[in-house]
Order: C-alpha cells, then structure tokens, then sequence
C-alpha cells in the first residue's frame, strides 16, 4: 500500500529554547511592540500576530538550551526597525542584506539566539 504525503498547509507557531524566561519575555515585548497573547508561568509565553502566526518562548526543564535560529520578524521599515533596535541596545549587525526580493537586518536576543529583522520588497 503507497503512503500519501502529510497535507501540511501552515506553520501554526515557531519557538526559540531561552534560559531566564522573564528576560526573554521582556525582550520580545519590547522587540515586537506588544504583550504576550498567553504566559505559560515561568516556563514561557507566545505572541500571536494579526494574521495567526506565532512566536514563542520555552524553558524546558527537559531539553538543554541550545541557540535559536530562522525566524524573521516583517517590518514595513527596515532601516527604521534597525535604528529603533539599536537605540534600545539590541544587538543588531551594522550590515543590511538587500536581495531581489528582501531587506534583512541579523539581531542576537538576550539568550543567544538569533532572528532576522526582514522587509519584503
């Protein structure tokens, strides 16, 4: 019997490993410009965007913190995020991509992962 692939149409959230939770939350409020949408107590929060998509922040007291990558954060204003990252002391690379398609901007976070700061063109 030939096994059909997996219909998998969505990425429903995506979450970075962190090591002080509080920290971590507190960045990524400031970072994304709103409150968590739920708290997981003190192991961790997501933050769901307008268009369903979610970002979230796990302590596992099962799985080792190892540094996050991949995810890229739409802005309208690249060179504005950027100027506003770096005013707060966010760890923004001075280098800015420019493809055919985006502008991305490299930031570190607070717990060592890394995200993407991106404005499609």
């Amino acid at each position: 019997m030939a096994q059909t692939a997996t219909k998998i149409n969505r990425i429903d959230a995506t979450y970075y490993l962190v090591k002080d939770v509080e920290r971590a939350v507190n960045f990524y409020t400031e970072l994304l410009g709103f409150a968590p949408t739920v708290t997981f107590g003190d192991t961790g929060a997501e933050w769901t965007f307008s268009d369903g998509a979610t970002f979230g922040l796990y302590m596992s007291p099962h799985v080792p913190w190892h540094e996050g990558n991949g995810v890229m954060f739409g802005t309208d204003d690249l060179m504005d995020s950027v100027a506003s990252c770096k005013a707060r002391g966010v760890m923004i690379g001075d280098e800015i991509e420019d493809t055919t398609v985006c502008k991305m901007a490299f930031g570190k976070d607070t717990e060592g992962n890394n995200f993407i700061l991106h404005q499609s063109k």
